[in-house]
């Protein structure tokens, strides 16, 4: 009896000290939404669980190999155990209950992070590789950055153009893949003001580790501030040829491979190309002018920058007149 006692001990010992190392190491980042409430409460509830089920298994296990190991110049054999049936109808009984329970816990947890609020912001989220795009129905806008308000459920409908992707702010705790041709939803509560980043957590090529974003939450009357000037730039934009093409470029997320400042990028910079001279693969060397950007733009790989070989720029279906507008767009980059 004194051994079960003081295994009895030890675990509860090795029980807190476990729990309390794990949740000092500062595992979670930040919580910054309604959501992360319910996740975090049973996130804790499950370390708790483990810690205790890990004590469990360590402690008679270290226990029986120091307690009752073999003495020196003991040469007689151990008493022979057949097993115990109670003892392994309650190993198996238990866990299950126990796995209920948490299934039982996680239905509810979902249940709450999905709650509807019939007021939410819409806002429609498009991955591209390797960009977001946001747009903002009710206003009109079109963003690279998800701004939303402080305290109001955002309800983000999302798709994607090409692969799978998978939208992901740590401090918000949910996470939702986006799929070729259809919408799923994502609701988010955010609870503190502050800047945070958007991550791809699905494996989506090449550049898959950049595919990340600024996610800014304000409060309500700095929201409606940045939207106003949002629409105003909206419009300015639409009147001239040049902000349409930057407005297409931005929807379909080209600077995820171009850059504007003359960095190295997946695809060449876009900084002072018209004019420029390029080299192909083939060894020719071509003028970047309209005629050059129009047939690149409506046929990718007929002409390929040397440098560039192994990427691939995919065909996006523009009008001639929105190929005109880009193009407009990319002379005003010097």
């Amino acid at each position: 009896m004194r051994h079960f006692v003081v295994v009895g001990i030890l675990i509860v010992i090795l029980t807190v000290l476990t729990y309390v190392g794990l949740s000092a190491a500062g595992l979670m980042p930040v919580a910054a939404s309604a959501q992360a409430g319910p996740i975090d409460w049973l996130w804790n509830l499950e370390m708790m669980t483990l810690s205790f089920l890990a004590a469990l298994i360590v402690v008679p296990m270290m226990y029986s190999l120091i307690v009752f190991r073999r003495k020196k110049g003991d040469t007689e054999d151990a008493e022979h155990v057949e097993g115990n049936t109670n003892l392994e109808i309650t190993w198996t009984v238990l866990p299950l209950f126990l796995v209920m329970i948490f299934a039982y816990l996680g239905a509810g947890n979902l249940s709450a992070i999905r709650r509807v609020d019939p007021e939410a912001m819409v806002v429609k989220v498009t991955g591209i590789q390797w960009s977001w795009k946001y747009e903002y129905p009710a206003y009109g806008v079109t963003t690279t950055e998800l701004h939303i308000p402080e305290g109001k459920q955002v309800l983000l409908q999302m798709t994607s153009n090409d692969v799978i992707h998978s939208f992901w702010v740590p401090e918000f705790r949910v996470k939702q893949d986006l799929v070729p041709g259809r919408i799923t939803e994502l609701r988010i509560t955010p609870t503190m003001v502050g800047n945070y980043k958007v991550r791809c957590a699905e494996l989506c090529g090449t550049s898959h580790a950049y595919m990340e974003g600024p996610v800014v939450v304000s409060t309500q009357a700095d929201f409606d501030a940045w939207m106003a000037e949002q629409v105003k730039l909206a419009a300015e934009a639409a009147a001239t040829p040049e902000g349409r093409g930057q407005a297409l470029v931005l929807a379909n997320g080209c600077a995820a491979c171009h850059t504007t400042t003359g960095a190295p990028g997946i695809g060449p910079t876009w900084l002072g190309l018209f004019g420029r001279q390029e080299a192909l693969t083939d060894g020719s060397v071509v003028t970047v002018d309209d005629a050059y950007l129009h047939e690149s733009i409506k046929a990718p790989q007929a002409k390929i920058v040397a440098g560039f070989e192994n990427q691939l720029m995919p065909t996006y279906g523009f009008t001639d007149e929105q190929i005109n507008d880009i193009i407009a767009y990319l002379k005003t980059i010097r």
